[in-house]
C-alpha cells in the first residue's frame, strides 16, 4: 500500500494539522510506503513572503521530522524539486472541465479572503494536488475533513483518465480521521484552526508552556457551566473536549463524566497540562534539529531522488498514453 501526504510550508504547524492528519502518518509508515512531500507550489497561490519561502521549507522539514517521520521508512521531499508534479498538473488539466473547479468549497472560501489577489493558480489547486497523488500511484491519502472534496475530484480525474486513454491511475482513498478531522478555532469555535485567524485562535505544535496554557485558559467556552458535546449549542467546550479526548486518548464520554461536577476553569486548567505533556517531546525534537540543518537538507536530497525515480518512470506511462511519447 502507498501512502502520499503532502503539507504546505507556511510556518508552525499547530494542533488543528497535527490531529487532522500528522497523527496519523508515524503509525501509517510501519505498514505503508509513505511519500510526504513539502507543497512549496500549493503555498504560492496565495499571498507569501518569497524570501520567507525557502525558511519556511525547511521549517516544515523539521516539523515533519520532529512529528515521527522516519526519513529510513518513508520519502521525504520538496514538491518544486520534482518537476513533473507540475508536468502532470498540466496534462491533467486537459480533462478536468472548469465547472468542477469552480464549485470547490475552499477556492470559495480563499477567493472571498483573497479577493485582491484571486489567481488562476488558486482556480487550478486541486488539479495540482491531483497530480501530487496520481504521480505515485497513491492508494491512500491521510487528510483533514476539509481536503476531501480534493481527494474525491483527484478520483474522478483518475477514472476519466483511464476510461479515455486506457488503465493507468490506481483509484486513491481518502483516509480522514473519524474524530478531529476539523479542529476548530480557540477564539472562534465556529471556524476552522487556522493560523489566518490570528495567533490566538491556534495551539502550535512547539509553543512553550507559558504559551500553551494561556491560550487555552483564554479559549472560548459557551453559556452556562456544564461540560457537554454538543457541537451545535455549546461549539466552544465540544471542540475543547475533542481536542481532550485526542489527546488523551479517552472517550468524550468518560470525560463528560470525569469533569461532570466540575466547571470551565477545572476543565482548561487540565487540558492545558495535558498538551504541556503531550507536545513537550516535538519542541524537545525540534531544537536538536534546528541546529542540525545539513542533517535536515540531506535527508530532503535524498527523498528528492527518491521521488523523482517513482515519478519520471510513471510519468514515461503516462504520456505515452497521451499519444505525446
Amino acid at each position: 500500500m502507498r501512502v502520499f501526504s503532502g503539507i504546505q510550508p507556511t510556518g508552525n504547524l499547530h494542533i488543528g494539522n497535527y490531529l487532522g492528519a500528522i497523527r496519523q502518518w508515524p503509525e501509517l509508515q510501519e505498514k505503508a510506503e509513505c511519500i510526504f512531500s513539502i507543497v512549496d507550489l500549493h503555498a504560492i497561490t496565495v499571498p507569501y513572503q518569497p524570501k520567507k519561502l525557502q525558511e519556511n521549507v525547511l521549517d516544515a522539514a523539521i516539523c515533519y521530522l520532529a512529528a515521527g517521520i522516519n526519513p529510513e521508512k518513508s520519502i521525504l521531499f520538496v514538491q518544486s524539486e520534482v518537476k513533473e508534479h507540475t508536468e502532470l498538473a498540466w496534462l491533467l488539466n486537459t480533462i478536468t472541465p472548469i465547472g468542477e473547479l469552480q464549485r470547490m468549497t475552499q477556492y470559495k472560501d480563499k477567493s472571498k479572503q483573497f479577493k485582491k489577489s484571486v489567481n488562476a493558480g488558486l482556480l487550478n489547486y486541486p488539479i495540482l494536488m491531483a497530480a501530487d497523488i496520481l504521480l505515485y500511484q497513491t492508494d491512500v491519502v491521510p487528510v483533514g475533513k476539509d481536503q476531501k472534496q480534493h481527494v474525491e475530484l483527484t478520483r474522478e480525474i483518475a477514472k476519466k483518465f483511464n476510461s479515455k486513454f486506457g488503465k493507468t491511475f490506481k483509484i486513491p482513498k481518502a483516509q480522514i480521521p473519524a474524530i478531529g478531522s476539523k479542529i476548530m478555532a480557540l477564539n472562534s469555535p465556529k471556524n476552522k484552526m487556522s493560523k489566518s485567524l490570528g495567533p490566538d485562535c491556534y495551539i502550535s505544535l512547539f509553543d512553550e508552556p507559558s504559551i500553551i496554557r494561556k491560550k487555552t485558559m483564554s479559549a472560548v467556552t459557551d453559556t452556562g457551566r456544564k461540560i457537554i458535546y454538543n457541537p451545535k449549542k455549546k461549539p466552544g467546550i465540544s471542540n475543547l473536549l475533542t481536542i481532550y479526548s485526542l489527546f488523551s486518548n479517552k472517550s468524550i464520554k468518560q470525560l463528560e463524566k470525569d469533569f461532570r461536577n466540575k466547571g470551565y476553569s477545572d476543565f482548561k486548567k487540565s487540558l492545558a497540562n495535558l498538551l504541556v505533556n503531550s507536545l513537550s517531546s516535538f519542541r524537545e525534537k525540534r531544537k536538536k534539529l534546528i541546529k542540525r540543518e545539513v542533517y535536515v537538507k540531506e535527508i530532503l536530497k535524498q527523498g528528492r531522488k527518491k521521488a523523482q525515480n517513482i515519478a519520471q518512470l510513471n510519468i514515461s506511462e503516462i504520456k505515452k498514453k497521451m499519444g505525446l511519447i
